[in-house]
């Protein structure tokens, strides 16, 4: 089999590292959250006969350095935008997982998305505000009378006793795994992006939107997924059975049969 091609891509003076596999029309994978672009190749793999995979290790993750300062989503989608002008080349498909597929619902309410982006393909992904559980309530109740006394203080003293209490251990284990896992600028990152919920512009996504999902997944379960397909205009939902969070991994067989057949264009 071809070797994948490793490539760098300057953004913004940020060395983002990718991989280039196949021939043909233009295919943009992109991993979730904590993930890197090593975990999707198979699926550039299983694709590479009939598209060009381009699967970059997002700014923070894997081989490419994180920025400078926090991002939010729309920081992601930018960068996105600039990968495909200027690397991929527009119209391109895209195959997200996870934090991708956050990315790529924001990015497809973008009024000039229809020329850049065609077909798109999310698994497992995120952006749906979840349903809370009590546990979730009680620890943001402990988290806000922690921070309350260094609110009455001035914003320079504020600032700084914020940031002392949040490199404490009593305050990282009120984080999830994924905020402890990161420090500084990721873990500001991290906030920004997770508490942005994307339900209220699915109404503006106009693309062809397959989401296929594991339908044991803990992660984004079933019922987010469920009401992604309901929010969009032209969104379907496949389910797969006995695969969770990373389904392309669970049931690889089965997950690249269905992501062929979408992506690929009788005659291919």
């Amino acid at each position: 089999m071809e070797e994948f091609n490793t490539e760098v891509f300057d953004y913004q003076g940020m060395a983002v590292r990718y991989y280039r596999h196949g021939a043909g029309p233009a295919l943009l994978i992109l991993h979730g959250w904590g993930s890197r672009a090593s975990v999707m190749k198979y699926l550039a793999e299983g694709l590479a006969d009939k598209r060009t995979c381009y699967v970059p290790d997002l700014p923070g993750f894997g081989d490419t350095p994180p920025p400078d300062k926090p991002w939010c989503i729309d920081d992601y989608v930018d960068f996105a935008e600039a990968f495909i002008k200027d690397v991929a080349g527009a119209p391109a498909d895209v195959l997200a997982h996870s934090f991708g597929g956050r990315m790529v619902l924001k990015w497809c309410g973008r009024k000039d998305a229809s020329g850049l982006l065609g077909k798109v393909l999310i698994t497992g992904g995120a952006g749906m505000k979840p349903r809370r559980s009590f546990s979730y309530y009680r620890r943001r109740l402990v988290a806000m009378l922690l921070k309350s006394p260094f609110m009455i203080l001035p914003d320079t003293l504020k600032i700084k006793a914020l940031n002392w209490l949040r490199r404490t251990s009593i305050w990282k284990a009120l984080g999830s795994s994924e905020y402890r896992q990161f420090e500084g600028v990721m873990r500001d990152t991290f906030v920004r992006t997770v508490t942005e919920h994307l339900d209220a512009g699915l109404q503006d996504v106009q693309h062809e939107v397959l989401l296929l999902w594991g339908k044991e997944d803990l992660v984004t379960p079933w019922y987010q997924a469920e009401r992604m397909e309901k929010g969009l205009r032209n969104g379907v939902l496949v389910g797969i059975d006995n695969a969770g969070h990373y389904a392309f991994l669970d049931q690889p067989d089965r997950f690249l049969r269905i992501a062929r057949a979408f992506f690929l264009q009788k005659g291919d």
